[in-house]
């Protein structure tokens, strides 16, 4: 494993760098690699982000964009700058499986690779780790890491600031969840001091709908919406026929499982989706229950203890019965 003083000297010459993400990033693995992206770039680092898949249109704002290349409509260009890194940047997730076909492509890579991250149990594939489960984002970890471990504040200019502010308003749920503590919000003070627009931030992440997307949430709440009131727990689902309906687009379902969180005394929300090829969850939970251990122990999942995913190749009804079915486990946990 590299120590700090170690990547510092690394650092300290222009490198060629790739930075990555997990698949479907959502704001805060858009906004770290770009945070972090935009970093580099003043210390003359030929960097690139390649995310595996595409993204919500409601990131495209963010300073650095135009530069992404995305894995699956440029896979050749992506192997050669993965092929031919000196340094590869691993952000937001701690196992290549999360990055689909790029996974086998990082772990033959013989560049450095360094993990900046926050969840559970991470996979030996790094050679230098900034890992913190209790941080709210990794645009966080990543404030940490340029201002803590390069000793390097300066270099944090407004299009710096802005992405890494996005990063840890949209993981916080808007400064609402649990780990938000008054680190992050000191952090979150400094960027807007630095520069981080957070008015304007908020208008474009939260009120940049398509009416497609407002009339497809609308669906979810007035039909879609069941509420299991002995397990305290609610629960979205969404088919192929629906999304087909509406046209649904990357980032259109994301957060609709907090609606389902709102509702006075829900203690779990699942958002259940059919997606062309699986079954797709996320999960939602307040105070101390585990969503993150029903993902990990029935649909080969994982994540957080309140924000967890899991997927399934079952059919939607089977996915939405054998949720249903594993609530009586919960149900003192459920009723606490």
């Amino acid at each position: 494993m590299l120590d700090i003083a170690s990547l510092t000297e690394l650092l300290a010459q222009p490198k060629k760098i790739v930075i990555t993400t997990h698949h479907k990033p959502d704001g805060d693995a858009m906004g770290s690699s770009l945070g972090l992206y935009n970093y580099l770039i003043q210390q003359g680092h030929h960097a690139k982000v390649i995310t595996p898949t595409d993204y919500a249109q409601y990131f495209n704002w963010m300073p650095g964009n135009g530069e992404v290349i995305i894995y699956t409509e440029h896979p050749e260009q992506s192997a050669e700058l993965i092929a031919g890194a000196d340094m590869i940047f691993c952000l937001d997730f701690n196992a290549l499986g999360r990055i689909n076909e790029m996974g086998e492509l990082v772990g033959n890579s013989k560049a450095f690779k360094i993990m900046i991250d926050h969840h559970l149990e991470p996979q030996d594939f790094d050679d230098y780790r900034c890992w913190d489960i209790n941080a709210c984002a990794t645009a966080q970890l990543i404030y940490r890491f340029i201002v803590d471990e390069l000793n390097n504040k300066k270099l944090i200019n407004k299009d710096v600031a802005t992405c890494l502010y996005t990063g840890i308003m949209t993981d916080s749920a808007g400064f609402s969840l649990p780990n938000t503590t008054a680190e992050v919000h000191r952090i979150a003070a400094n960027l807007i001091e630095l520069g981080a627009p957070n008015s304007r931030i908020n208008e474009l992440v939260n009120n940049n709908s398509s009416e497609n997307r407002l009339r497809f949430l609308g669906v979810c709440l007035s039909e879609k919406l069941e509420v299991l009131y002995e397990y305290n727990t609610a629960i979205i689902t969404a088919n192929k026929e629906d999304l087909e309906k509406y046209e649904v687009i990357t980032g259109d379902t994301e957060g609709i499982v907090n609606y389902a969180l709102s509702i006075s005394g829900i203690k779990l929300a699942a958002f259940i989706v059919e997606r062309p090829d699986k079954v797709k969850l996320s999960l939602r939970s307040k105070g101390e229950f585990p969503a993150n251990d029903i993902c990990k122990k029935y649909f080969n999942g994982g994540g957080h203890r309140n924000a967890a995913g899991g997927i399934s190749s079952d059919s939607l009804e089977q996915v939405i019965n054998q949720f249903k079915s594993i609530l009586p486990e919960y149900k003192k946990l459920l009723n606490e």
